[in-house]
């Protein structure tokens, strides 16, 4: 019995471990036109401290997200960033169980997204 819960805790640990992956960025560069929307999920004032050129800014944690993510073409491609990476793994996240079937890729946090998109960080 107690090898049994030592192979549950086993599977458990792993399942997290790979759960918590969409939250990291593993992007290194990408070609933006193949996007059709480079979108940056964090709060309007952290958007206007310094975004990517061409930007949407969504807030994950807005009371429109849900609104604003229903109005994209769910077959679309779309790169997704934040301050370090873990809102846009929440954002794909939750695209991917609204039925996105598109390219969903996190870009991390705004200094490795720009990085990989060769986009200018711009202020408002």
């Amino acid at each position: 019995m107690a090898r049994f819960f030592k192979l549950l805790a086993g599977a458990l640990a792993a399942l997290l471990l790979v759960g918590t992956a969409s939250a990291c960025s593993t992007v290194s560069t990408v070609d933006v036109a193949t996007y059709a929307s480079v979108i940056d999920v964090r709060t309007p004032e952290e958007y206007a401290t310094g975004h990517l050129a061409g930007a949407t800014n969504i807030d994950i944690r807005g009371i429109s997200f849900a609104d604003q993510i229903g109005k994209l073409d769910r077959g679309a491609n779309y790169f997704i960033y934040c301050h370090s990476g873990n809102r846009a793994g929440q954002a794909i996240d939750y695209m991917v169980s609204n039925g996105f079937t598109g390219k969903l890729t996190n870009g991390g946090g705004v200094d490795a997204a720009a990085t990989a998109t060769g986009l200018e960080i711009v202020k408002n």
